[in-house]
């Protein structure tokens, strides 16, 4: 792997339109895969926009109608917008191709910079991307000593409606702003920092990472953030309680992403 070169397209009031960012990917990676022009990362900013992977579903799509661009990565449905940076490393995959590999590597630059700005992350099993753990689940008490003949009858404070894991047709977005994903931490859920969607063509990859720093968080109230109901989002700025700008963090991702994207030895 040959070292990562980097573009910033556009961020702030310079923020790319996302049909015109696919547009671009699409010409570099056909660059990449003809040997013109090496791995690139362009990184960059996006007006408001919701993109739908290849596995979402009808009912993970906004509940007002709102248009949504139709992409070709995986994953499910996810919203783009000011106040998150976005990444696009488009690189060639080494032999034998791993695309979770390629998903690790990512993970391992976002962690890193969440780490650096002072805020710890970390992956959960199944689900790609970066989170910010949620509250422990209370350990149960001993049955003997709740007075109910053994039965205990104690639930998991947090829930105070049905557990989506057990009611997949339950949607929290109808049951009001507290159940919003935005809220996800003031309910002591797991909420995901940042998102991961990817696709390799000719063992080159497109598509890539979101890193929410300061955007206006319900916006992923109208979806079902990454098809995950039981679980919600949540953004630097939120979580280390002072405003983290894109152009806070950006030379930080690039220069994390250029580690763990050296070539071996280097």
């Amino acid at each position: 792997m040959a070292d990562l070169r980097f573009v910033h397209a556009g961020t702030g009031s310079q923020a790319v339109p996302y049909d015109l960012a696919w547009d671009e990917q699409r010409r570099v990676h056909a660059a990449v895969v003809a040997g013109e022009q090496p791995d690139t990362c362009l990184l960059l900013e996006h007006p408001a926009v919701y993109t739908a992977g290849r596995r979402t579903e009808d009912s993970e799509r906004p509940v007002d109608g709102t248009p949504v661009i139709d992409v070709d990565r995986g994953g499910k449905i996810t919203w783009h917008g000011p106040g998150q940076l976005v990444g696009y490393p488009i690189v060639r995959l080494t032999e034998p191709v791993d695309v979770v590999a390629h998903v690790r590597r990512l993970e391992e630059a976002l962690i890193r910079t969440c780490a650096e700005l002072g805020l710890e992350t970390t992956r959960i099993e199944g689900r790609s991307g970066v989170w910010v753990l949620g509250d422990p689940v209370p350990a149960a008490p001993d049955p003997a000593s709740t007075g109910t003949g053994g039965l205990s009858l104690r639930l998991d404070p947090r829930i105070s409606v049905p557990d989506p894991r057990d009611h997949p047709e339950f949607d929290p977005r109808l049951a009001g702003p507290e159940y919003a994903p935005s809220n996800a931490g003031q309910r002591g859920d797991d909420r995901k920092l940042a998102a991961i969607g990817v696709r390799v063509s000719r063992k080159v990859t497109m598509h890539g990472f979101a890193v929410n720093c300061d955007p206006d968080m319900t916006w992923f109230d109208r979806i079902v953030p990454c098809g995950i109901r039981d679980a919600g989002v949540s953004s630097l700025s939120e979580e280390l309680g002072r405003r983290v700008t894109v152009a806070e963090v950006l030379p930080v991702v690039e220069r994390h992403l250029a580690e763990v994207f050296a070539p071996i030895g280097v």
